[in-house]
């Protein structure tokens, strides 16, 4: 006699382990059961986990416990979703379970019913149909059978076409005369409305889109405002088509409602929404209609990419250069990467768009693995902006902006136009400093200084959330020489409204936008008329401003000298984004750039040869010190409330490490370049391999031993696969 099955559950727990569970009772455990949600007993709580396998009961060790409940009816993970979590799961070294609740909803990752996606329609049953002649002429259950005897109809339209038919119709369905059932939910969307005719570029690029029959990686490599929106469109259109789901990433909520709002326009279909903006019951039910093949068109964020596809057709990951598809807690995942992984499981073209593409994803394109797809012009009449550098040596500023700058914006508003004024700093000053004896206010729990909001009324620490009033006098000297130094986003905002008081100042940082569609309204507020925008990076990430003619970007110093690797390339591609803001339609665009240092190779190669010739330079330098994407790098990161703790556990970890192999990269431990925030220190070690598969192999075999260390109790710590930075 064959030993019963068990269930191996993973649960969201921080171990790399399934748990084995008997099935609840009544239930007979089978291969059906893989991707169902169930409820276990686990220690003194009750969690929601996911089937992960079955087995063999063993009969070693402890009794096994039984599960407490089977959630679904039917697995929420199968197929090919199934299998890229697992692969999720292996590439980060994460636990299974905690990729299982990643990849859900809230409501669902804490075991809920999957939420009801459809409509209700009323229809006659076929004694309805022979008996409504028989209805007393003008009642009202007859005046409802005759709306129902051509066609079933949904709720929604009996509430326009019949005052009280509720109350007829629990007559009917009382006398067996008519039904209730569900039906596909059917938003309300407009018709399709025609494009704008591609140019030849565009053109061959979606027809390269429509050509790619299963997988394919193609990366619309096109500069802003060539049209590369259009070209989604187009090969969405053919998806659908198809009759297959489309789904399209982007890197902020801010862009969401303008891609929504755009695409249900030209598509003519319900266009689903995935992204933090929504409640919990909203994604839910978006994803429930993922998983029942109901959604067709799904925009959304970083987390969308977990979104099931049963009938998938395309992927499409806008601005894939964009730092937010990486995941910075928990599982440390980046949605582009993960959709490649969807795509070629799925067989379907994912489609990769930006003006300022990673390097990573220019060397995939150079060395033949994704397609390589050029817009080299902007749509329609729209002309490149003019480019013009400022020294700012030696020279008068106010607030930041230099005379000949303020002039600028004067002339801009006087032509009808609007300006852009792009600080990547938020607040009103990074520093409060006392300039009698030189004291700072610096977080209590980062040791680094907090950021001057409010008009100089408040502190902020920008890291760990800190926040206190800022002293009335020096606390060191007692002086009241206390000043606000350096420029933030606050700070312009209020020099420039009372400079151009005639027109709107605008602010658009964190600070603005953090409520539902706060950039939406922030941009509605603007219009068309003349005024400024104040804003950070959010701005720079593919927001169409058709009357933006002049953008100054106040203070990029900072990002020429940082010892991150990668920095560079985000100064480039955040420079190349916000000038890309200006002149979009008809208008001639201008980009102001300030700098102390306007001989800086990196300014002199984007302005000379744009952003191609600044990341072959890149990758040049790339190659020659061993970083991505010619290593493949891990970090391990330590936090702990004394130092020692952190340094001994790395050290632990690396004798780990070295066990299994004694030829691999391996830099630290160190102190992480801010190696104190929120009240804990960090440090790190960094390991780097040419290839990615010595890299992963040292991984699997290092990681248990390493989940065993004493020294693994006293320390939080975390694995980081690819990282985006090294802080």
């Amino acid at each position: 006699m064959s030993a019963p099955l068990v269930l191996h559950v993973a649960l969201p727990v921080p171990l790399p382990r399934t748990f084995d569970y008997l099935p609840p009772d009544g239930h007979a455990a089978g291969e059906e059961d893989v991707g169902k949600r169930l409820r276990v007993p686990f220690g003194s709580r009750e969690l929601t986990g996911v089937v992960a396998g079955l087995g063999p009961a063993t009969g070693e060790g402890p009794e096994l416990r039984q599960a407490l409940a089977v959630l679904d009816a039917a697995p929420l993970f199968q197929g090919e979703l199934l299998d890229s979590l697992r692969w999720l799961a292996r590439y980060t070294h994460a636990p299974l379970g905690d990729v299982f609740a990643t990849a859900l909803p809230v409501p669902l990752r804490q075991g809920e019913p999957l939420p009801d996606t459809h409509a209700w329609a009323w229809r006659l049953t076929a004694e309805g149909v022979a008996q409504r002649e028989r209805l007393r002429a003008g009642s009202r259950p007859r005046r409802l059978a005759d709306l129902l005897a051509p066609s079933e109809q949904d709720e929604d339209a009996l509430d326009l076409r019949m005052d009280d038919w509720r109350t007829a119709a629990r007559a009917l369905a009382k006398r067996g005369l008519a039904e209730r059932h569900a039906v596909p939910a059917r938003p309300p969307v407009p018709a399709p409305r025609p494009g704008p005719p591609l140019n030849p570029e565009q053109q061959a690029a979606a027809d390269a889109v429509a050509a790619t029959s299963g997988y394919g990686a193609l990366l619309l490599d096109g500069v802003t405002g060539s049209g590369k929106t259009e070209v989604y469109l187009h090969a969405i259109a053919d998806c659908l088509r198809r009759g297959r789901q489309a789904l399209v990433l982007v890197p902020e909520i801010g862009l969401t409602p303008q891609t929504l709002a755009r695409f249900r326009e030209r598509l003519g279909v319900p266009v689903h929404a995935l992204h933090s903006g929504l409640n919990d019951n909203e994604r839910a039910r978006t994803w429930a209609a993922c998983l029942r093949g109901e959604a067709r068109v799904i925009v959304g964020t970083r987390s969308a990419v977990f979104t099931p596809l049963p009938e998938a057709g395309l992927l499409i990951v806008d601005e894939e250069h964009d730092g937010s598809y990486k995941q910075q807690d928990g599982i440390r995942y980046h949605a582009r990467d993960f959709a490649l992984v969807r795509g070629k499981a799925l067989d379907v073209p994912v489609l990769l768009g930006s003006a300022t593409p990673s390097l990573e994803t220019l060397h995939n394109a150079r060395s033949g693995r994704y397609a390589h797809l050029r817009l080299s012009r902007r749509a329609g009449e729209a002309q490149p902006p003019s480019v013009r550098v400022l020294d700012m040596r030696k020279r008068h500023q106010e607030a930041g902006l230099l005379p000949d700058t303020l002039q600028a914006i004067r002339a801009a508003l006087d032509a009808g136009g609007q300006v852009l004024v792009f600080k990547n700093r938020r607040g009103y000053a990074p520093v409060l400093l006392c300039h009698d004896c030189g004291w700072s206010a610096r977080c209590k729990r980062c040791d680094t200084p907090m950021t001057v909001h409010g008009g100089g009324r408040r502190l902020q620490c920008h890291h760990c959330g800190a926040r206190q009033p800022a002293p009335p006098a020096c606390p060191d000297c007692g002086g009241l020489a206390l000043q606000p130094q350096g420029i933030g986003t606050e700070r312009l905002e209020e020099m420039l409204a009372e400079r151009f008081a005639g027109v709107p100042v605008l602010r658009v940082d964190r600070g603005t936008t953090q409520r539902r569609d706060g950039l939406a309204r922030q941009l509605a507020q603007l219009g068309d008329a003349p005024g400024i925008l104040v804003g950070t990076q959010i701005l720079a990430k593919g927001h169409d401003l058709p009357h933006l003619t002049l953008v100054a970007v106040v203070g990029v110093d900072e990002g020429l000298f940082s010892t991150d690797f990668r920095a560079g390339e985000k100064l480039a591609q955040q420079l190349i984004q916000v000038a890309g803001r200006a002149g979009r339609a008809g208008k001639r665009g201008e980009v102001w750039l300030q700098t102390h240092h306007p001989d800086h190779p990196l300014l002199n190669t984007l302005i000379s040869g744009g952003y191609h010739a600044f990341a072959e330079s890149e990758l040049e330098q790339r190659e020659a010190a061993g970083f991505s994407p010619f290593a493949h790098l891990a970090l391990l990161r330590a936090e702990a409330q004394h130092v020692d703790a952190a340094q001994q556990f790395l050290q632990a970890a690396k004798q780990a490490l070295r066990k299994h192999d004694a030829t691999l990269e391996m830099h630290g431990p160190l102190p992480a370049p801010m190696p104190r925030r929120a009240g804990l220190h960090r440090v790190q070690l960094l390991l780097s391999s040419p290839e990615r598969r010595p890299l992963h192999r040292l991984l699997d075999l290092a990681l248990p031993d390493i989940h065993e260390l004493p020294e693994a109790r006293r320390t939080r710590w975390s694995l980081d696969v690819d990282p985006m930075d090294l802080y």
